[in-house]
């Protein structure tokens, strides 16, 4: 008998199952986009590199767009500044009825006229600081994309670490499942005692709370990762082998992005500051000149000009002293004080990155004892589960006497290899703690692009890891 699994009996155009094949037909187009949006829902899940996360966060950062706009921003200045120079051109008409008595202006059908600047004592001053701003906007730009490269990768390092600890922390609740259901069984028999079993049951409740705090960890980092991307959240799964390692601070300090361009900013202000001081009884120079075609029917210019011309040019410097000003007076005292104030932040800023270095050295040296310590209980927790598992297998060799050692049980082996994944888990944080510090001393340092220039997406599986030291 032929199995009608699969087969669509047909019974007057119609399926059994009551669908229309012309149903299926108009809505197939449908169906296909359904499926096909159920691919791309699934490929999504598929794991991303450091690199493309630095540099999706990167592009997406409110930051860097903010310090892009502000570099437009100084490019535009500098060119008004230069475009000084360059004689502008306006064109326009004066046409209008005829005036009533002495013509109130030129009755010309169309003008033109050019002005430019020629020189001042205060302008080359007012350049070079829009030079040295520009030079600060885009020290600003590399300072914003690498914090906003340091903030990416941290999120991103500190997602794989919870990663991991997520499945050692699902190994550890299922040993502390059998660790109950062995200690049932022992207190049944009589060999433990009711308080053996709560014990048990107390440290099932604690591991299925870290495991419930590292979730809520790893989606917290996921949305930080998704705003700083655009990529949504559920997307967002490390691959540990596009981390590179994090290597040791070796090299000298270099100035920052960040205090090259306060230092910049500083030299701004204080070019502007003297370009102000110098308007005060300083002569500059302009440059003008006008052409106008002027009709004598639009107005009665020969009734009071007797020699009344179409066309008319003129063209000329103006030089110009300066005297009296207390407005521009005012605004260089004004300039001064923005100098002062500047070259202030920049010298605190230095200091301020003086102190940053230090601490991180105090705690890189204080971390560094840390992951040696957790790297050495985790190679114990090892070594007594190996110890454990061998036991287990083969006892321990004291024999069956009265005087022998007991036996291991599978309460110690339970209990062995929770104490071994917590030390992992362990080491693994303080390996965490110590790549962040490196991360920020690489930035404190100005080395953050060197860093930077080592990502790349198809990074070969090494031995390096997140807890590198």
């Amino acid at each position: 008998m032929k199995s009608r699994v699969g087969r669509t009996e047909r019974t007057g155009g119609r399926c059994q199952s009551g669908i229309s094949l012309r149903s299926v037909v108009r809505f197939g187009p449908a169906l296909v986009a359904v499926v096909g949006f159920a691919a791309l829902a699934q490929s999504v899940q598929a794991q991303i590199s450091l690199s493309t996360v630095v540099a999706m966060a990167q592009r997406n950062s409110s930051g860097v767009k903010l310090a892009q706009a502000d570099v437009r921003k100084a490019a535009a200045v500098l060119s008004e500044l230069n475009d000084a120079y360059i004689p502008n051109l306006d064109i326009g008409s004066s046409v209008g009825p005829p005036t009533i008595g002495f013509p109130a202006g030129q009755p010309s059908i169309a003008n033109a006229t050019m002005s430019s600047l020629v020189f001042s004592f205060s302008q080359q001053y007012y350049s070079k600081a829009a030079e040295a701003a520009y030079s600060a906007a885009r020290l600003s730009l590399k300072d914003a994309a690498e914090q906003a490269a340091l903030d990416a990768a941290n999120a991103y390092l500190e997602l794989d670490t919870v990663t991991r600890e997520l499945a050692a922390a699902a190994a550890q609740e299922q040993d502390a499942d059998r660790l109950r259901s062995i200690e049932e069984q022992r207190v049944e028999a009589g060999v433990d005692t009711h308080s053996d079993l709560l014990q048990s049951r107390l440290t099932q409740a604690e591991l299925h709370l870290k495991q419930i705090q590292l979730g809520d960890r790893a989606a917290v980092l996921r949305a930080q990762l998704a705003t700083m991307t655009g990529l949504p959240a559920a997307s967002i799964q490390t691959l540990h082998d596009s981390i590179p390692t994090i290597p040791a601070v070796t090299t000298p300090a270099q100035t920052t992005a960040g205090l090259a361009a306060a230092q910049e900013n500083a030299r701004s202000r204080q070019l502007q500051a003297r370009g102000d001081e110098l308007v005060n009884h300083r002569p500059f120079v302009t440059f003008g000149a006008q052409y106008n075609r002027d009709s004598n029917s639009l107005n009665n210019y020969s009734v009071y000009f007797q020699h009344f011309k179409a066309d008319n040019f003129s063209i000329g410097l103006t030089i110009q002293i300066p005297i009296f000003d207390l407005v521009h007076r005012d605004k260089s005292r004004e300039s001064a004080a923005d100098a002062l104030k500047a070259r202030v932040e920049a010298e605190q800023a230095s200091r301020q990155n003086d102190v940053q270095v230090a601490t991180l050295d105090a705690q890189l040296a204080e971390l560094g004892a840390q992951v040696e310590i957790a790297d050495l209980k985790q190679e114990i927790a090892q070594d007594e589960l190996r110890q454990v598992q061998s036991e287990m297998q083969y006892g321990n060799g004291s024999g069956a006497g009265a005087d022998a050692a007991p036996q291991v049980t599978p309460k110690a082996l339970e209990q062995a290899r929770i104490e071994e994944e917590t030390r992992q888990m362990d080491a693994d944080e303080t390996g965490l703690n110590l790549t962040k510090a490196r991360l920020s001393l690489l930035r404190a340092l100005g080395h953050m692009q060197d860093w930077l220039a080592t990502l790349h997406d198809d990074a070969v599986p090494t031995a390096a890891t997140v807890s590198s030291r």
